[in-house]
């Protein structure tokens, strides 16, 4: 189907489920139940999961397949969210032509940064694009003050000269950001018993993107060119000796993965106009790294669940407080509840951060392969365990005796 063979097929089919049914997979907990504090199926926190998934995407063509790993990405995420907050102000509110400047502004500067570090490789790349990142984080925050806004961020304002769009709407308000006149906040409520699901336009906007991005991937990831990819994390040497020059496919590469990161931008922008230069800091780049190891360098879904891991424990750990763990702990008598509370607290709220810290660790230390090496052993083994039962119930017809 679509050019792909029957386990990329499958691997779509899995990615098109999980984004279509997130609403109801992410709020598994009744509305207004003590362990609805886990769930995680509202509009915002889901633009999220699929924004960085595309994100962690872009970033694994080039650090999954070549192997060069670049700590310079949120550069390309900074510049997407800026082209479209510019294209809002100046043009109209379609998000469409805002997420197309988005990736094009996005892959010439990508372009422009790989044609320079790309010179140089190993830990040589890595420092020169997380100095590129840094000097584009300067530059944002305090050189190009006219274009982005400094510290305070770029954002709409009623002032704004736009083209095909009015400035205001009719009650005065700014505009929000729209698809041909569906706008990206819309949202829905489903009432079941006592769960409540909501749909919004822009969550499943973004989802579409994701869909088709991760489509792409797995295209690229087949294709004569990614098999190229591969050649050189295995060994570029031996590709220079084959008179093969590796350069072309690398910066390739580079750029293909800087325009992913402009298109999450972008859709971020498009989702919450505003764009600010704390985007395109080394801890934004740095993210996106752990998503993808977290996941699975190399692999096709990984960085897509190394995302949606990461930003469900910044999300959800991170607003769960002492109130919160009092109210879990009340059928303790009181000594025993403080204690408790004493002991989940360092990992929870402002300390998710060691939470997050000790499943990575454990994760490369025990599943190098990351979240689908693991997915991987449980398969194996459930099948070991089939193939033990079916080869115990075919020894038991061979000894039973026929009639």
């Amino acid at each position: 189907m679509l050019g792909l063979n029957k386990k990329d097929t499958n691997l779509l089919l899995v990615v098109l489920a999980l984004t279509m049914l997130a609403p109801f997979i992410l709020n598994p907990f009744p509305t207004g139940s003590a362990m609805a504090q886990f769930n995680a199926g509202y509009p915002d926190l889901m633009q999220r999961f699929v924004i960085f998934g595309i994100f962690a995407i872009g970033f694994n063509i080039l650090f999954g397949l070549t192997g060069y790993l670049s700590f310079g990405h949120a550069a390309f995420l900074g510049v997407g969210s800026y082209s479209a907050v510019w294209m809002f102000k100046l043009l109209s509110m379609n998000i469409l032509p805002a997420i197309i400047l988005s990736v094009i502004i996005a892959g010439l500067f990508a372009l422009f940064i790989g044609y320079i570090s790309l010179r140089r490789s190993g830990i040589y790349f890595s420092i020169l694009t997380l100095a590129f990142a840094q000097m584009s984080f300067a530059l944002a925050y305090s050189v190009l003050t006219p274009i982005t806004n400094g510290e305070t961020g770029l954002q709409i304002t009623l002032s704004d000269p736009r083209i095909l769009g009015s400035s205001a709407m009719p009650d005065g308000s700014i505009p929000v950001t729209n698809l041909f006149g569906l706008e990206m906040r819309a949202a829905w409520d489903m009432a079941v018993g006592p769960w409540t699901f909501t749909f919004s336009a822009g969550y499943y906007f973004c989802a579409v993107i994701l869909i088709l991005a991760f489509y792409l991937a797995i295209r690229i990831f087949r294709s004569p060119f990614g098999m190229m990819l591969r050649a050189i994390k295995s060994n570029q040497t031996r590709m220079n000796y084959t008179g093969l020059n590796p350069k072309p496919y690398t910066l390739a590469a580079f750029v293909i993965s800087g325009m992913y990161a402009g298109l999450a931008g972008g859709l971020m922008a498009a989702m919450d106009p505003l764009a600010g230069a704390e985007r395109m800091q080394w801890t934004a780049s740095g993210e996106v790294v752990l998503m993808t190891i977290l996941g699975g360098a190399g692999t096709l879904i990984g960085p897509v669940l190394g995302a949606g891991m990461i930003k469900y424990f910044e999300n959800i750990l991170s607003k769960i407080n002492e109130t919160v763990l009092h109210g879990w702990f009340a059928f303790l008598p009181d000594g025993l509840e403080d204690f408790m509370v004493s002991i989940v607290y360092p990992f929870v709220g402002k300390g998710w951060h060691l939470t997050l810290g000790i499943l990575f660790m454990l994760v490369v230390i025990f599943l190098p392969g990351g979240l689908v090496e693991g997915g991987q052993r449980i398969g194996r083994l459930f099948r070991r365990r089939s193939a033990k039962a079916s080869g115990a119930e075919a020894e038991a017809a061979k000894q039973q005796p026929g009639e």
